[in-house]
């Protein structure tokens, strides 16, 4: 065996490893620097639905440069504890603190509503609230009879009065804060099965104070009470949407009914 060229094999695999780790430190200062050190973050280890309770089987830490942590971003399991999701969150997306709520019976409304709103309840049924399949944080338009001519049939409408109303809560089910009563540990919170909840009879909406006052005009003074027509969350678009009155359901028989109501009136 050759030692002289097996020294020299040994002192250049040496200097070659010497030359990797010196480049390999150089791109780790310099992304360093770029992006900052590395922080620990709490991130998902699944999919997460929206009000389902987190826990260590959920979630888990990992390392990311520090420019690359979200705003609000917790650091360790342990502070997600008991926490629920207020909305979907994806596998390995960061944990953060708009993402979560923490369930308990000091959880009020009155911070949900945004600047220069107003809660208002209504009282649903099953048939004007698509079947109480509503929850916290859906949107929603409202549709009601509007009879101002005492009664002529063929004069009644009925007219969308609001588009894309949000909706904080639906009995005592507030968006971004479930409030619990009398439940303690994460095991009672498991048992509600919050996901499926529809034990309410008003759904309470957030308006400006004029639409406020124009749903409770149509509360007094309507004779029926209004719907609600749940829409998708995304489409926040208001459409221009003219009334429906009996004619416009008669369709192509229109003009027979218009003949009627003109010989009921004496109209020639």
């Amino acid at each position: 065996m050759n030692t002289r060229a097996f020294t020299l094999a040994l002192i250049l695999a040496g200097f070659a490893m010497f030359m990797v780790n010196t480049y390999i430190e150089d791109q780790r200062a310099s992304m360093t620097k770029e992006y900052g050190a590395k922080v620990v973050v709490v991130v998902a280890k699944e999919n997460i639905k929206e009000l389902e309770l987190l826990d260590d089987s959920k979630v888990k830490t990992i390392a990311v440069p520090k420019n690359f942590v979200q705003p609000g971003a917790f650091k360790s399991v342990k502070e997600i504890e008991n926490t629920m999701a207020t909305v979907p969150i994806l596998a390995n997306e960061q944990i953060t603190k708009p993402r979560v709520t923490y369930p308990g019976e000091k959880t009020g409304l009155s911070r949900q509503i945004s600047d220069g709103k107003r809660a208002f309840a209504l009282t649903i049924s099953n048939d004007s609230a698509a079947g109480k399949l509503i929850r916290p944080g859906d949107r929603v338009d409202i549709i009601a009879p509007i009879d101002y001519t005492s009664g002529l049939k063929d004069q009644q409408k009925i007219m969308t009065v609001l588009q894309n109303v949000y909706v904080l809560s639906t009995g005592k089910s507030v968006t971004n804060a479930i409030p619990i009563y009398g439940v303690k540990t994460s095991r009672e919170i498991r048992k509600m099965k919050a996901t499926v909840y529809t034990n309410y009879n008003t759904v309470t909406l957030e308006l400006t104070p004029f639409e406020v006052q124009k749903l409770t005009y149509i509360l007094n003074y309507a004779g029926r009470r209004p719907s609600l027509a749940l829409r998708n969350n995304k489409d926040t678009e208001i459409i221009n949407i003219r009334s429906s009155k009996l004619f416009d359901i008669l369709g192509d028989e229109a003009a027979e009914a218009k003949a009627y109501f003109s010989k009921q009136r004496g109209v020639k």
